[in-house]
């Protein structure tokens, strides 16, 4: 999954995309609201984290243009804790969720992962799809009989996606848009590579060829 940081402050955003990154997402991290705004216009990302104080472009105003632009991505907003008037306006400009300045990352994580279930619509707690349930944290995968699979972070990023759009056709343009941050090396290839791993460790019935279309993840295994 991929995901838009757009945090002014040099020291938070660097922590929190080594964080973000840990846990499985690729990242892309704006220092402002003019080159935030405009990745968020332009790019495919599942989740967008925004900060309110921005230098160039307020981060309310970001907010309120993507909205009035049509933009549906989920919008987790950043304010200061005792800014509770920051925390109304930018629900009412369209955020779907807010946390108060200082927060714990784990919350920070949790409450992006309930968000991007929620956009995909599914509700319950945890991605399980297939067969498979995934461990967010420990980045692996449980079989139906109980097995365990350990995954690679790209192998997780992938499959996660999989299972959050199933009995979907996804392009191999769509996949590495969402698996990988603007400045990754990447190619078609790649996902072919990523995909025949995949199969090795959870068997081919779990991704399907859609031939000249790209990949089905199967909801029923």
């Amino acid at each position: 999954m991929r995901l838009l940081l757009i945090e002014d402050d040099r020291a938070l955003g660097s922590g929190l995309r080594a964080d973000l990154m840990a846990n499985g997402y690729a990242v892309d991290w704006a220092l402002d609201g003019i080159d935030g705004a405009f990745l968020g216009s332009d790019q495919p990302y599942d989740a967008i984290v925004l900060d309110l104080g921005l230098p160039g472009k307020p981060g309310l105003e970001v907010l309120r243009d993507w909205r009035t632009d049509g933009l549906r991505t989920p919008v987790l907003v950043l304010t200061a804790r005792d800014a509770w008037h920051e925390r109304v306006d930018g629900l009412k400009a369209g955020a779907d969720d807010y946390l108060g300045k200082p927060f714990h990352v784990q919350e920070l994580i949790a409450r992006l992962q309930a968000l991007i279930r929620r956009a995909v619509g599914q509700a319950s707690a945890g991605v399980s799809a297939g067969g498979l349930k995934l461990d967010d944290e420990h980045q692996r995968v449980t079989r139906a009989d109980g097995g365990e699979v350990e995954l690679t972070g790209t192998e997780f990023r992938l499959l996660r996606y999989f299972m959050l759009n199933p009995d979907k056709v996804l392009s191999k343009e769509r996949l590495i848009a969402h698996v990988y941050d603007q400045h990754a090396e990447h190619g078609s290839n790649l996902i072919e590579v990523y995909v025949r791993r995949l199969r090795e460790k959870l068997g081919r019935e779990h991704l399907r060829t859609q031939r000249g279309q790209g990949y089905v993840f199967p909801s029923k295994p």
